[in-house]
C-alpha cells in the first residue's frame, strides 16, 4: 500500500529513532478511515521515543499525551520542540501502562503501535486498566507484532536465532487476540484484522538500522522467518453505561 502520510517522516535522522518495524507506516494503515474527531484529546500508548506521536499531533490534528515508560519526557520535549510542536500540542509522560496517571475519563480515543503485546495480554487489562480513562464511545486503534498461525508448541528454529521462547511469547495470532478481547465487558469490538502492509518492506525499514537490536533481529529476518510474523490490528469502543446493562 501507499504511505503518503508516512513518505514525509522518511528520514535518516528519524529513521535511527525507530524501535522496530517502521511506527508510521503502521500508524498510517491502522488508522485509514478512522473514527476519532480531530482536536480529540488522545492517548499515544508505549510511544517510545515520540515517533507517533508527532504523527498524532501534526497529521491527524489531535492533542496528544505521548505515555511511555521507558523514555524520558525532557528528552521527547526537546524532540517535539525540534519537529515544530508546541505543548498544547502534545505532552509527554513517564507512564506505566498498567498505572496510568490520568484523570478517569480522560481521554476521547487510544492509540497504541506496536507495543500493546508487552501488556495487554492480561485478559483483565482492559476493564481494570485502560478504559476507565476512556471516555464513553470513545475509541482505542491498537496494532500489534503477531504470528500467522500460533506455534509456540513446536517454535521454528528460524525465530529462534533472534529471539528466545520467553521473548517469543510476545507474539500471538490473531484467535489468541480475539479471546482476549472479547472477554472485555466494557469494550465492543469493532474489528480484528491482519495488517495488509508488506510485512517485508515494514521490516527492512527497521532492518537498516545500525543498533544492535536491529542486527540481532536480521539473523531471523534473514533466514526467512518474516513467513511466520504478520502484523495485527483490532479497533475497539468504549461501551456507554446503557450498553452493559442487559
Amino acid at each position: 500500500m501507499e504511505y503518503p502520510k508516512s513518505q514525509k517522516y522518511n528520514t535518516p535522522e528519524l529513521m535511527s529513532k525507530i524501535m522496530g518495524p517502521n511506527p508510521f507506516k503502521l500508524q498510517e494503515e491502522m488508522l485509514l478511515n478512522h473514527k476519532i474527531p480531530a482536536g480529540s484529546i488522545v492517548c499515544d500508548l508505549g510511544s517510545g521515543q515520540g515517533l507517533t506521536s508527532v504523527m498524532l499531533a501534526k497529521d491527524y490534528g489531535f492533542k496528544v499525551y505521548a505515555a511511555d515508560l521507558w523514555s524520558e519526557p525532557n528528552a521527547n520535549c526537546r524532540f517535539f520542540y525540534e519537529m515544530g510542536l508546541t505543548p498544547e500540542q502534545i505532552t509527554p509522560v513517564k507512564a506505566d501502562a498498567t498505572d496510568l496517571p490520568f484523570e478517569k475519563e480522560f481521554f476521547d480515543a487510544v492509540v497504541s503501535t506496536d507495543s500493546y503485546n508487552f501488556w495487554g495480554r492480561d485478559p483483565e487489562y482492559l476493564d481494570a486498566k485502560l478504559l476507565p480513562f476512556v471516555k464513553s464511545g470513545g475509541y482505542l486503534y491498537v496494532c500489534v507484532p503477531g504470528m500467522k498461525k500460533d506455534c509456540h508448541d513446536n517454535l521454528p528454529k528460524e525465530l529462534l536465532l533472534s529471539w528466545t521462547p520467553e521473548q517469543l511469547a510476545y507474539l500471538r495470532d490473531i484467535n489468541y487476540w480475539e479471546e482476549i478481547l472479547n472477554h472485555s465487558r466494557d469494550a465492543e469490538v469493532i474489528s480484528t484484522y491482519e495488517m495488509k502492509g508488506n510485512n517485508d518492506e515494514l521490516w527492512a525499514d527497521w532492518l537498516n538500522q545500525e543498533n544492535e537490536i536491529a542486527v540481532n533481529d536480521r539473523k531471523t529476518m534473514g533466514a526467512g522467518g518474516g513467513q511466520y510474523l504478520n502484523f495485527i490490528a483490532f479497533v475497539l469502543r468504549k461501551k456507554y453505561l446503557l450498553d452493559n446493562i442487559e
